[in-house]
């Protein structure tokens, strides 16, 4: 297993993600603890030393679940990972109760990774308001107390509300977890997410790395290009590999099912191949064009905004609009346009059809901007 220091702690490059764990039956809270218990076991055996939890999954049995499995093993000998659910009003202002409800469903007296789960547009003020809510700076209190030993925060919200985030508490915080692949680089804006965050001195922690099975399973024509690169590697281990090359990355967490993925997981992270450049462009190269297929060609050229009535960042729209047609991303999307001023969402196009005049990729924007209104606001 390839290892990774951060602050003084060795962790496992891979980590187990609890989300999609074993069930017995289409039942999310049917968890199958037979053998939960052997993939932790072949886990731990194997050199993986860090498994992520949450509140939510599982319909809020993963936890209660994962403790018990972890019981019989040393409390040092592995990190446990969980997060305060913010991403609902319906937990707003709770963390005390929701922390000590965590504890007791874990079985054990203190969290080694606890994160600030989902800092998105749609509760960034939640988040930093200290008055009202105050659940972050409860958070920091059990920091100090020692009850968590790690804090740090998820996030799939855009960099201007990371930035905002990281402005007030990258002090406390030692790690970000992001949604990063080879598709997301660009399509996510990844790449700019990971040179945010090593700005601020955290640690990258990844989610996502195979797009939920999408990386997972390639069309042959891609497969064949890698092949003649790399022989006989699998679609997923190019997803693991690339993330090996980027060095801000610490912990990568997969979401395993089965005793087959976990052990090829653990098999690609026996040792560390970072591509070289001619395979990092390839897996660049048909991400674009898997994008391509799917979304519009936007270039970012910006000649469309002096031309547009209502001053809107069509560019903007565009992104979100190609992001959305990936239905694992429809829900952040919907968040991010929903949060911006009125005069700023799409529902304000009046379909002059200026910018069209000028488009060099002849993109339908106004039929663009009726669609994600339609499926945004």
């Amino acid at each position: 297993m390839v290892y990774k220091n951060l602050n003084g702690v060795s962790l496992s490059a891979l980590g187990m993600g609890c989300m999609r764990l074993p069930q017995k039956s289409e039942n999310g809270a049917d968890i199958d603890e037979v053998a939960l218990a052997e993939m932790v076991e072949l886990a731990m055996s194997r050199g993986v030393n860090y498994f992520d939890t949450a509140w939510v999954y599982h319909q809020g049995k993963s936890e209660e679940f994962m403790g018990r499995a972890l019981a019989k093993y040393p409390r040092e000998s592995f990190y446990i990972a969980t997060k305060f659910p913010g991403f609902s009003p319906d937990f707003w202002g709770n963390a005390p109760k929701i922390f000590a409800a965590q504890l007791e469903r874990l079985g054990m007296d203190y969290i080694d990774y606890y994160l600030v789960h989902s800092v998105t547009e749609s509760n960034i003020e939640q988040y930093l308001d200290t008055e009202k809510y105050g659940d972050v700076e409860y958070l920091i209190s059990e920091k100090k107390a020692g009850r968590i030993k790690h804090l740090g925060f998820s996030t799939h919200g855009t960099l201007a509300t990371m930035k905002r985030f990281l402005d007030k508490y990258a002090s406390e915080m030692e790690f970000c977890q992001i949604q990063l692949n080879y598709l997301d680089y660009k399509l996510q804006n990844a790449k700019e997410k990971v040179e945010l965050i090593r700005s601020y001195g955290l640690g990258v922690w990844v989610m996502e790395p195979v797009r939920g099975g999408r990386l997972a399973n390639l069309e042959p024509e891609y497969m064949a290009k890698l092949e003649a690169l790399r022989p006989g590697v699998s679609a997923p281990e190019w997803a693991f590999r690339f993330l090996q090359s980027i060095p801000e990355v610490v912990v990568t967490l997969s979401g395993m099912s089965n005793m087959e993925q976990l052990e090829q997981n653990i098999t690609t992270f026996d040792d560390e191949k970072a591509l070289t450049e001619q395979e990092w462009d390839a897996l660049l190269e048909i991400a674009d064009d898997m994008i391509a297929k799917k979304t519009l060609p936007c270039t970012n050229c910006r000649y469309c905004t002096p031309y547009c009535a209502q001053e809107l960042n069509i560019p903007q729209m565009i992104k979100f609009y190609n992001a959305q047609m990936y239905p694992e991303n429809a829900g952040e999307v919907r968040a991010q346009v929903r949060a911006l001023p009125d005069e700023q969402k799409p529902t304000a196009c009046i379909a002059c059809r200026a910018c069209e005049d000028v488009c060099p990729q002849n993109i339908k924007i106004s039929e663009m901007m009726a669609e994600l209104a339609k499926r945004t606001c």
